[in-house]
């Protein structure tokens, strides 16, 4: 019964960082990468299927299977997530002007963000 229960967990654990990855893509402030991997994560325990279908899929299958084999990411998509990063923290810090504790905070999120991004071993 336990089994069962971790396995049902894991799957609605699994799509829940599914849809927080795919609203990543729409909202600048939301990291898909890191829910995708936890995503793939919770599937290789729970459901083979679905961890095949992530790492099959025609967008987020590529980059995926990258992490899943070497822990690293290309070197263009890391440049692009720092653009990102940078852009979004940007204009999120210049649309709170006026709050400068909404400023600090976005700012030092944004810190973080970089240097864990800056820890990820890079490919060609």
């Amino acid at each position: 019964m336990k089994t069962r229960i971790k396995h049902l967990v894991l799957i609605c654990l699994g799509w829940m960082f599914v849809a927080l990855g795919i609203i990543g893509v729409i909202l600048p402030l939301m990291p898909t990468t890191i829910f995708l991997i936890l995503a793939l994560a919770c599937f290789a325990e729970s459901s083979p299927r679905f961890h095949q279908m992530l790492l099959n899929h025609k967008w987020f299958g590529p980059p995926l299977r990258q992490w899943q084999q070497t822990h690293s990411m290309r070197r263009d998509i890391k440049k692009k997530a720092y653009l990102i990063i940078i852009l979004s923290f940007a204009i999120s810090i210049a649309a709170v002007w006026g709050r400068l504790w909404l400023q600090v905070m976005l700012f030092t999120i944004g810190l973080i963000l970089l240097a864990c991004l800056s820890r990820v071993k890079e490919s060609d």
